[in-house]
């Protein structure tokens, strides 16, 4: 099912309104890139459409077994193995299914092959380059096995080259699973570069104010992709503008 948002609005306590009148529908399937200034509300939306927290007004619809969430941080447990991170997530979704740790062990391994880290199922999070952390945390996500995945700045922290490899990584494994993505970044080349839909998140209160269509030809045409970043990058600034005023 799509994700549906409608004049949703949140607030914490008496304080002025985070988000507010925010309307938007994501397909299913289709991965969409969140963009706004520092502070406009951007994981709070992503925490309300993960069921983290409750919107103060208005509605969403979302698929009806959740959402999985992949932060800027890994988030790994440093105790355990790659391959037994991604078994933890596996048994915790499964839970009702009561699955064999054989049937997640080889689940495991496929996620692993599937993000390429094949060989590395037994190293901890510390034998483990930045890069190599976010494709076990992608695979951990993964495992939930949700049609929804929410990601939250999940390469901000990495180097420039890691960065685009993971970009070609993440193209990938979304093209393979068909997973519905709502992908958050204050990189605007990121955001035209996986994204079939951006969406602008004003500054406070945050509401969805310009949208742009990424086609196959800005992914294929270096210039008509550099076109579409200097549009999205004007408009952001005029964000970014207004709220310092």
């Amino acid at each position: 099912m799509p994700v549906v948002l409608e004049h949703l609005g949140k607030r914490f306590g008496d304080g002025a309104p985070v988000l507010d009148d925010v309307n938007a529908t994501i397909a299913k399937g289709e991965f969409v890139a969140l963009l706004g200034a520092s502070g406009c509300g951007k994981s709070t939306l992503l925490n309300i459409l993960a069921g983290l927290e409750e919107p103060t007004s208005g509605a969403l619809e979302v698929p009806s077994d959740g959402a999985a969430f992949m932060f800027q941080d890994s988030a790994l447990f440093p105790w355990l193995t790659a391959r037994a991170n991604i078994e933890l997530a596996l048994q915790l979704a499964d839970a009702a299914k009561a699955t064999t740790r054989a049937s997640r062990a080889a689940r495991a391994q496929e996620l692993l092959e599937l993000v390429h880290l094949a060989g590395a199922g037994d190293k901890r999070p510390h034998e483990l380059s930045g890069g190599m952390r976010q494709r076990v945390a992608l695979a951990r996500s993964l495992a939930q096995d949700r049609q929804l995945l929410l990601m939250d700045e999940p390469f901000a922290a990495l180097d420039a080259i890691t960065r685009d490899l993971l970009h070609d990584e993440l193209e990938r494994i979304w093209k393979e699973t068909g997973r519905t993505i709502v992908f958050v970044t204050h990189n605007v080349r990121e955001a035209v570069r996986l994204g079939q839909r951006v969406l602008l998140l004003s500054s406070r209160p945050g509401r969805v104010v310009a949208e742009w269509d990424v086609t196959e030809e800005h992914r294929t045409d270096a210039g008509r992709a550099g076109e579409l970043t200097g549009t999205i990058t004007r408009r952001l600034r005029e964000e970014i503008r207004r709220h310092a005023n």
